[in-house]
């Protein structure tokens, strides 16, 4: 049979998929294992419930230490009219967690009594005393834990499907039990696909990609409650490929196929599952972004039955998803437990984003609050991008039929962080440089965490303007002045209160290849027509600094070769020199070492943090402030070539 790309919505695919699973059996409880109550129970699931076999307690006990007897036998007691009690006919000492005896219903701590010997003296030992005297009458079952008061005979201590805590066990060891019955553990196999793959820790070539989606994946799978077993990488072979499917289908609950899901020549997922049918493929392609080429299989296990089996895309960012939407409900079913649903939050888009129009579209964004507003800043949106996972906060579903969003639009997000991590989050747009990441490592030492946008120095002036960010980098030249960033901040954010802090002096200059083969001397070299140019994004302050020397050595955007080419960060341009995408690019000095490229220094400018005067002063910004005043925090930028720190948190100047 001939299989096709075909994409059908998310909620069809996944109702197939259910409907094959259970005609086949496989859509319950894989099977349950009995397990001793101790701490390797925890996170499994019960495959059935727990009923108590005991009361607990199963007796009336002391709560406290004291002294056990009958209520009325205290009425009438008070400060000016104790009452006495005699030592074995109306009370004994008890220590807390003691039965009590048959005819008492309370105990009275022993704080609380005044413990006699003949004559009316004080008791030697006050828990053996003659007697004891009252002045506060007591209520009947005071300090008493009467039987069953946390757990009666019989009652459902926890329900099937409940993951264990530690909590748990103790109830359950409580209630008179020393096992559980566990829902099996589902086993999932994953094959990564690919000749060009290599495993993790060997050296790679050019043209070669280390394998890390199965990592994710297993991971995912053990998070979800799954057994994961990680296979060799299996080059792009059909009869190699499918030889490991059928071994892996013997032995598994579910196999994970990676890579190879699309319809090119050498993607033979879609043929191999459909070779080990019936039913074989049921699912080529989903509408979902990023994600769509996922494969949803159904195959013969060799000893008898069907295995299920996914065709996972092979870009990480779809695999991650799809390991999200399809495999943790289905592990959910066989263990008998709720597919788990994430918190959910409403937040404002930061910025207009476009979306196809039959896809559900899987948007990563990060997550904060700035001023009374939370925040939903959009991520890099490219498959093969698994640093955007990472990074992101939440994933927002824009839903099938709906093309885009205009900034400021309202979106639900499904959050991967806690909303205590939100809260100290700290939102920066603007410039990129070097030492954010030096600054987030710092700040996640002092409960902050740093969330940076890279839109340029104009883009972060914006994104201030509509109270999107706590801070912003800039580094914006006034040719008129020579005075960085003042002319722009009076122009971008007027009347608002507006604190500018230097942050440190750098070297711009052009990055070049090692050895500067080309022999590049400066901007005028630009002009050659053999040489090819990576610019920055419009709005970026590099990019106003090279519009404005272009102008001035009178060379129009048009003669320069890759002018047209943009790059959003210093790194990203060092990058595109480094892999010969590009000749030369306008960059920091730091960004050229860390790729090991030549380095022509042209100027040095000033990079200053642009912040609202009422986050400049508010505790969120607290350890930013404190860190650019520390001595080995200074060292660690300082360190970077081309950097200069001696101004680091001098107020330059505060706008009202």
């Amino acid at each position: 049979m001939t299989i096709y790309l075909h994409d059908i919505p998310l909620a069809q695919a996944k109702a197939r998929l259910q409907e094959a699973l259970a005609q086949a059996g496989l859509w319950q409880v894989l099977g349950s294992e009995r397990l001793p109550l101790d701490e390797a129970a925890v996170g499994r699931v019960l495959a059935e419930p727990v009923w108590a076999r005991l009361s607990s307690p199963h007796y009336h006990a002391a709560a406290m230490d004291g002294f056990a007897l009958r209520a009325a036998d205290t009425a009438g007691a008070a400060p000016s009219r104790p009452v006495t009690l005699l030592a074995g006919e109306q009370t004994v000492y008890v220590d807390t967690g003691d039965p009590l005896p048959d005819w008492a219903n309370a105990v009275v701590p022993i704080e609380n009594v005044e413990a006699l010997d003949s004559s009316e003296h004080p008791a030697a030992d006050p828990r053996r005393p003659e007697s004891i005297r009252l002045r506060e009458a007591l209520p009947p079952w005071s300090h008493v834990r009467p039987m069953g008061e946390d757990i009666v005979a019989t009652e459902l201590v926890l329900p099937a499907g409940h993951t264990l805590r530690p909590v748990d066990l103790g109830a359950i060891a409580a209630s008179g039990h020393t096992s559980i019955a566990a829902a099996r553990r589902p086993r999932v196999s994953i094959l990564p696909t690919g000749s060009e793959l290599v495993p993790v820790g060997q050296p790679v070539q050019r043209g070669e990609i280390i394998e890390y989606n199965s990592l994710v994946l297993a991971a995912q799978v053990q998070g979800w409650g799954g057994e994961a077993v990680r296979l060799p990488i299996c080059p792009d072979d059909f009869d190699r490929i499918r030889a490991q499917v059928l071994a892996a289908s013997a032995q598994s609950d579910l196999v994970l196929l990676n890579a190879g899901s699309s319809a090119g020549s050498e993607d033979f997922s879609a043929r191999v599952i459909e070779s080990l049918g019936p039913p074989g493929v049921l699912v080529h392609g989903v509408a979902v972004r990023p994600g769509h080429p996922v494969i949803l299989g159904l195959v013969r296990r060799p000893q008898g039955g069907q295995v299920p089996v996914i065709g996972v895309p092979g870009y990480p960012v779809s695999a991650a998803l799809t390991g999200e939407i399809f495999v943790e409900p289905l592990l959910a079913a066989w263990l008998g437990r709720p597919p788990r649903e994430p918190v959910e939050v409403e937040a404002e888009l930061t910025r207009k984003v476009t979306s196809p129009a039959g896809d559900d579209d899987y948007l990563r964004v990060v997550v904060g609050r700035v001023g009374e507003k939370l925040l939903a800043a959009p991520l890099s949106r490219g498959a093969g991008v698994i640093t955007s996972l990472v990074r992101a906060d939440g994933i927002c579903i824009l839903p099938s039929g709906v093309q885009g969003l205009e900034a400021g639009a309202r979106v639900r997000v499904r959050l991967y962080r806690t909303q205590a991590e939100l809260e100290r989050t700290i939102f920066a747009i603007g410039s990129h440089d070097m030492t954010l990441d030096l600054l987030a490592q710092e700040l996640a030492a002092r409960g902050r965490r740093l969330a940076s946008a890279n839109v340029g120095s104009l883009g972060g002036l914006a994104a201030l303007r509509r109270g999107e960010a706590h801070l912003a980098g800039s580094h914006l030249l006034d040719p008129a002045t020579g005075i960085y960033n003042d002319a722009y901040i009076r122009q971008y954010l007027p009347g608002q209160p507006v604190t500018l802090v230097a942050w440190a002096g750098r070297s711009q200059g052009l990055l070049v290849r090692a050895g500067n083969p080309l022999n590049i001397q400066g901007l005028a070299d630009l002009a050659r027509p053999e040489i090819t140019f990576v610019n920055r994004q419009r709005g970026a302050g590099t990019r106003v600094l090279l519009d404005f020397h272009l102008a001035r050595l009178g060379i129009a955007p048009e003669q320069v070769r890759g002018y047209e080419q943009e790059e959003y960060t210093h790194l990203a341009v060092a990058a595109a020199v480094a892999s010969g995408r590009a000749d030369c690019g306008l960059g920091v000095m730091a960004a050229a070492q860390a790729l090991g490229l030549g380095f022509i220094p042209l100027f040095s400018e000033e990079y200053q943090l642009v912040i609202p005067t009422r986050f400049y002063e508010s505790r969120l910004l607290e350890p930013l402030l404190e860190l650019m005043q520390s001595p080995a925090f200074r060292r660690m930028v300082h360190n970077l070539p081309g950097y200069e720190v001696d101004k680091m948190g001098q107020i330059v100047r505060q706008y009202t």
